[in-house]
């Protein structure tokens, strides 16, 4: 008995041992799964940041950037350049930048063309305010208010989609041919845009915010003004920047209408002698002025909230 006793005790010992080496065996075999788990995140990690770091690189070169955008313009010049040299249309009617850089030259030392572009961003600086000075209280109070929204929602979205040439025989018999035509048809262009696009900016203000400003007791004129107008300004001021070029794109239409003077009236005139030159160069001061009111407000918007830069 006591042999047979000993047996069986040294079975059960050498099981469990057994059974004890089975447990390391495994839990070394879940560690160097973990182990490889690891190594093959570190590494996809390594591989998402190495192509960032090297896309980075260029960025970091003072004036890389300036540098791109002057060889999109370059390429772009030198394209068509290649095409007016290729006789694909006759050169009167598609002349080449050399021509259209000397028509351009010509109009402004012979032709008096700064008084027409004075005039053209005179118009579009003033129909831009006063479409911002309509546009920004309601688009505020759309994004605010549910209630604004949908008494003034369906109908500031109806009228986007009307093209604003469609209102000049109305405005032609409302305020005849003057001014006031041409700011009118300038300002419609760009208000409903300006509303639908300032209310979805409204929209954008987190709930904790205003939530938090009632608990702290301010009443609902102080959180439109205080929180959701404060928090929305960048945006808004973005939004602006963005219009402002649809503004530009209606100028044209705007003065070939019984103008006198304005960068479209002298297309217009040029239009009559086929001076195709000449258009050409009003259609390139026309996009040099948006790029430099673009380049305006995106200096703004980097001057007043240099906040929204810090990481």
């Amino acid at each position: 008995m006591t042999t047979t006793t000993m047996t069986m005790t040294m079975t059960k010992v050498e099981q469990v041992e057994q059974v004890e080496q089975v447990e390391q065996v495994e839990q070394v075999e879940k560690v160097v799964k973990v182990v490889k788990v690891v190594k093959v995140a570190e590494m996809g990690e390594m591989a998402e940041i190495a192509p960032r770091r090297r896309s980075l690189n260029w960025q970091q070169v003072p004036g890389s950037r300036a540098a791109l955008g002057l060889l999109g313009w370059v390429l772009f010049i030198g394209g068509w350049w290649l095409a007016a040299n290729a006789d694909l249309a006759p050169q009167r009617l598609f002349p080449g930048p050399d021509q259209v850089f000397v028509s351009l030259y010509e109009l402004f030392t012979e032709k008096n063309f700064a008084s027409d572009v004075w005039a053209s961003i005179k118009r579009i600086l003033l129909s831009f305010s006063i479409a911002i000075v309509i546009a920004l209280p309601l688009g505020l109070l759309m994004g605010s208010y549910p209630r604004v929204d949908h008494l003034l929602g369906p109908l500031a979205g109806a009228f986007r989609y009307l093209p604003a040439p469609a209102f000049i025989p109305l405005l032609l018999m409302w305020l005849g041919t003057g001014e006031e035509q041409k700011i009118a048809l300038l300002v419609i262009g760009v208000l409903f845009f300006l509303i639908t696009m300032i209310s979805d900016a409204t929209r954008q203000v987190p709930k904790v915010y205003t939530e938090t400003a009632k608990t702290l007791g301010l009443n609902s004129a102080q959180i439109l003004w205080s929180v959701i107008f404060r928090f929305s300004l960048p945006a808004y001021v973005d939004v602006f920047r963005q219009m402002l070029a649809v503004s530009w794109t209606y100028l044209v239409i705007a003065e070939i209408v019984a103008a006198t003077d304005g960068i479209g009236a002298m297309m217009m005139r040029a239009k009559r002698f086929v001076h195709v030159d000449e258009i050409m160069a009003g259609i390139f001061v026309i996009g040099m002025l948006g790029l430099i009111f673009d380049a305006l407000f995106k200096a703004l918007h980097r001057g007043s909230f240099k906040y929204l830069g810090r990481s």
